[in-house]
């Protein structure tokens, strides 16, 4: 039986500003941009959280909720360097580490550096360390599988631990509801809810017609969830299956020529960026949301991968001919690169 942990810092921007600036420590925190300026949550401290900011939030309404928020520019590159110090710390106890993002990840503790047989152990030494090391905390869950281990270590947020046994697993998932499967956000929960599929364990009864027409090719990947059996490895070395940029403008844009040059920089940073890791990408895409919210896409697929910042902006701008830019108010534009290879060598 495989012991994983998920573990997952806590507010991590949030806790970062607060470490290191004592004046904002026990104040309510957004990292993000600027209310007038369409600013979006990027995380909130605990404070915050408490008058219901949450990350992905617009700045403005943040402020509504929250009168004396104090909205803090993110620093990314200070972020990376704390996150790979919490990552070193991980690699100490085992190589089976693989990040998700810059504050969470999945370990394999099955084995490890220091020879503990219990993964809360190894979970409660982790977290020792990380505080010692960063002044930050993490919450941790720990579980035989990855989709167990996700949901425990969101149990108890902040500086939490939360263990599920396999003796404990059958009790744990009794109590979820089928918001807790991975794959079903709001969209798919309310057509499960409507199939009267309301509790995790509901997914093994119901008729497998049924859920296969109420949320196609995901059917069986949810039953299978849904008794607890998740098989993935934690892959330490996972690759990046794709790169994007994308921006939101504080004025909408309306002239076309400006349109075309903000999407011809961002393919080229994405260029640079497959050309850094010697990959090639197979499909260009391009992200327009428009002043009323509407969102569209539109993608190409190449004859042949590129990493050519010529041909992977030139085609980011013929694509935009297949939408209203232009004629239409553009809110935000985006740029995603995919379908990557190695580039082969010269």
């Amino acid at each position: 039986m495989r012991r994983i942990v998920h573990l997952d810092m806590d507010a991590f921007y949030a806790s970062v500003e607060q470490r290191d600036d004592p004046a904002l420590r026990a104040r309510p925190v957004a990292v993000g941009g600027r209310p007038e300026s369409r600013g979006v949550v990027a995380a909130a401290s605990y404070e915050a959280r408490v008058f219901g900011v949450r990350s992905a939030m617009p700045m403005a309404r943040a402020v509504r909720l929250c009168p004396d928020l104090v909205i803090v520019r993110p620093d990314f590159e200070r972020y990376r360097r704390v996150s790979e110090q919490v990552m070193e710390i991980l690699r100490a106890c085992t190589p089976l580490v693989e990040p998700l993002s810059l504050d969470e990840a999945y370990l394999d503790v099955t084995e490890n550096a220091w020879g503990e047989t219990y993964g809360s152990t190894v979970a409660k030494r982790l977290k020792a360390s990380i505080r010692e090391q960063t002044g930050l905390t993490a919450s941790a869950g720990v579980a035989p599988n990855k989709f167990l281990a996700k949901i425990a270590s969101g149990y108890r947020k902040p500086d939490g631990l939360t263990v599920i046994s396999p003796q404990r697993v059958e009790a744990f998932l009794q109590e979820l509801p089928v918001e807790a499967l991975w794959g079903v956000g709001p969209v798919t929960a309310r057509k499960l809810h409507q199939a009267g599929i309301l509790k995790l364990t509901d997914v093994r009864n119901a008729d497998l017609e049924v859920l296969r027409a109420t949320v196609g090719s995901l059917a069986d990947w949810l039953r299978q969830l849904s008794h607890g059996d998740d098989p993935r490895p934690v892959e330490p070395n996972r690759e990046s299956k794709s790169s994007s940029t994308e921006n939101t403008y504080a004025e909408d844009l309306v002239d076309l020529e400006r349109i075309r040059a903000e999407l011809d920089r961002m393919a080229r940073e994405n260029a640079e960026w497959l050309a850094r890791r010697q990959l090639a990408a197979r499909n260009v895409t391009i992200k327009v949301r428009y002043a009323d919210f509407s969102t569209v896409t539109r993608g190409h697929t190449l004859s042949m991968p590129t990493a050519d910042a010529d041909v992977i902006a030139s085609w980011a701008k013929d694509l935009l001919t297949r939408t209203e830019a232009g004629q239409r108010p553009v809110r935000l534009l985006g740029v995603r690169v995919q379908g990557l290879v190695e580039q082969p060598s010269s």
